[in-house]
């Protein structure tokens, strides 16, 4: 299929093309319909209704909020990485491309970087977001980040959540994955890595289950939905559950609650309740990017979010993605799908046409992330 077929509309094309053609678009506007809504981009029309029920907020310099800024030892080892990888890294870019610089970054560290194996053998294990479940037939990811971070010792996994559920319900399947995992010998090596919804299922799940906790090494919220999102605020569940039509999917709706869960009051809500467990590491990585980096599809929630804040990844404002009290590792220059959704590798005629910025290293990302957190609990007095 032709990239000037799918931009043809079924009705001028013929015969038994035309209805193959007919047929993938449909499949594809299912698709980027579904994901559209489910993740709350476009559907929402109120953004921050007049409420009081809230708890006191406050929005202040992230150094005030206990959070350590380690964005210069970072960038480090995330350049040091895409050095070394260079072109085996899919999606390759500049270091200075893949990170946009907000204010005054700090310097780095001047140390070497170690890249080869890892000593601590640490276990990545993912939390996705809304509708993951739903759609992950149709994206076929195959596994690149798992297969990358095992050529250097290092393991990873998806740990499986409801695509649709709340977090509360969410946070039971996560601690009931990490206890089915073999007891570590020695320190513990499990990291705990959110994208999106996954970020607040993680902590409700380390809030809600102590026994967990002497498992997990640290948690990692990677555009992570921390304090919620404004488009969530006037969208509603059967959105979401249009992630159930997309092509190969065998989700279902859970307990409903995923929408709920992303609501600004109900995150915000639940973080004044919930002090997060002392004890372990806590890492915020922060999607900014710059506004020719918002894939075309996305552009209109980028707007609409921009009503609120234009420093979005067209679901999330940037200081809504990080974790009280946590160590601030980057600012990635990519939207929000493009940190964890690779939709353009597995179909390029949608990338080019709607997915238009979807192209992000995020292999090296992940073995940055991974060998940050190695070297940073090796650190002693940290």
């Amino acid at each position: 299929m032709q990239l000037s077929d799918l931009r043809r509309t079924p009705s001028r094309l013929s015969s038994k093309s035309g209805r193959v053609v007919a047929r993938a678009w449909r499949s594809i506007r299912v698709v980027l319909t579904a994901m559209t809504c489910t993740l709350v981009v476009a559907c929402a029309a109120k953004l921050v209704p007049y409420s009081t029920d809230t708890p006191p907020l406050i929005l202040v310099p992230a150094s005030e909020a206990g959070v350590v800024d380690r964005r210069g030892r970072f960038r480090e080892i995330y350049c040091a990485v895409l050095e070394a990888r260079g072109a085996g890294v899919p999606d390759y870019r500049p270091c200075d491309d893949a990170l946009t610089r907000v204010g005054e970054e700090p310097p780095g560290t001047g140390k070497p970087v170690e890249l080869g194996q890892s000593r601590q053998h640490l276990i990545a294990a993912v939390v996705h977001g809304v509708g993951y479940d739903c759609f992950e037939p149709w994206l076929d990811a195959q596994n690149t980040v798992v297969t990358h971070l095992r050529q250097f010792g290092f393991d990873a996994a998806l740990i499986q959540v409801d695509a649709l559920s709340s977090s509360a319900r969410n946070a039971r399947q996560i601690r009931d994955a990490i206890m089915a995992m073999p007891a570590p010998e020695g320190a513990p090596r499990v990291v705990l890595i959110g994208y999106s919804k996954g970020a607040p299922d993680i902590l409700e799940a380390l809030a809600a289950y102590p026994e967990i906790r002497s498992r997990v090494a640290a948690m990692v919220s990677a555009a992570g939905a921390i304090g919620g999102s404004p488009l969530a605020n006037d969208a509603e569940q059967y959105q979401a559950d249009l992630l159930r039509y997309v092509p190969g999917a065998n989700c279902t709706s859970g307990d409903g609650g995923a929408v709920q869960s992303l609501r600004p009051a109900t995150r915000k809500v639940w973080l004044a309740q919930h002090p997060l467990p002392a004890g372990l590491r806590y890492y915020s990585v922060v999607t900014f990017p710059q506004p020719d980096r918002i894939s075309s599809i996305l552009k209109s929630s980028y707007n609409k979010l921009s009503r609120v804040d234009s420093r979005n990844d067209s679901q999330v404002i940037f200081y809504d993605q990080i974790v009280p009290g946590s160590t601030l590792l980057a600012y990635a220059n990519a939207d929000h799908w493009a940190l964890a959704v690779p939709i353009a590798r597995t179909h390029p005629a949608i990338g080019a046409l709607f997915v238009t910025q979807n192209a992000y290293p995020r292999e090296a990302l992940a073995e940055a992330i991974v060998r940050f957190v190695e070297e940073d609990l090796a650190e002693p007095g940290r």
